[in-house]
């Protein structure tokens, strides 16, 4: 990684004044959280379950299947000890600072709360949080953990609790949607990091960026690199941890 162009990234953030950070899958395998999208995640799942992640993870199989649908999600969601890694922390930092104004995120595990952002746009929801569909009891993170891939019901009205989560089958929330747009049509850099920008129509949010300036970080080339000022492919946390300690350091 050339320091030359963390300077360059570093400069692009003290020159702008409204950022917004776009992050996917690739932010969060770096605390070493399953991957199931991966050949060896899909390939497990497969034998596992006899079917794709993308199928278990639909409104039509958690309805159909439930006590399947839970053994997978605690599997890959809940039965975990990830802590956050440098890019969460970095971007808290920018934050805490008032150059970052928004994150973007198609993950649900909450890491970046966790690290310190408040500004947080779930484009696909959380794991943090749990109701019933029929009554909206909440249940809380903890108390679905403690389950332990079981089926979790309702206290009230005994229907199967849903994650807080978006399905495949299921639309976008219009509120988080808007927010999302809105964030980064005003936004005068974006960073976008830790997505291939493949998954629809979640990417398609990035074409309503208007501003100057894009950097990209991500380990695979995506549709968007010939329009960024920097592209890196290295760690996304590293890359991050460098920029904002030599904006400490100035």
């Amino acid at each position: 990684m050339e320091e030359n162009r963390i300077s360059r990234f570093a400069k692009l953030i003290k020159d702008s004044k409204n950022i917004v950070f776009f992050g996917g899958a690739g932010v969060s395998t770096e605390s070493g959280l399953k991957d199931y999208r991966s050949e060896d995640g899909l390939y497990k799942t497969v034998k596992q379950y006899g079917v794709s992640p993308e199928t278990i993870l639909s409104r039509s199989f958690f309805e159909a299947h439930p006590d399947i649908f839970y053994d997978f999600y605690y599997n890959y969601f809940l039965n975990n000890t990830v802590e956050p890694n440098r890019a969460h922390f970095a971007l808290a930092q920018l934050e805490k600072v008032g150059r970052l104004k928004a994150v973007v995120t198609q993950n649900i595990d909450g890491l970046h709360q966790r690290a310190g952002s408040k500004n947080v746009i779930e484009l696909h929801g959380t794991v943090l949080k749990h109701f019933c569909p029929s009554c909206k009891t909440e249940a809380t993170y903890e108390q679905i953990k403690a389950l332990c891939g079981k089926v979790p019901l309702c206290e009230k009205c005994n229907r199967v609790i849903k994650p807080a989560v978006v399905l495949y089958e299921e639309p976008l929330n219009e509120q988080v949607i808007t927010s999302a747009i809105r964030a980064i049509s005003s936004a005068d850099l974006l960073i976008i990091g830790g997505t291939s920008l493949a998954v629809y129509p979640a990417a398609d949010f990035i074409r309503y960026f208007t501003g100057e300036n894009i950097v990209l970080i991500n380990r695979e080339e995506t549709q968007y690199d010939r329009r960024a000022a920097l592209v890196f492919r290295d760690s996304i946390g590293e890359v991050l941890n460098e920029t904002v300690k030599g904006l400490n350091s100035n």
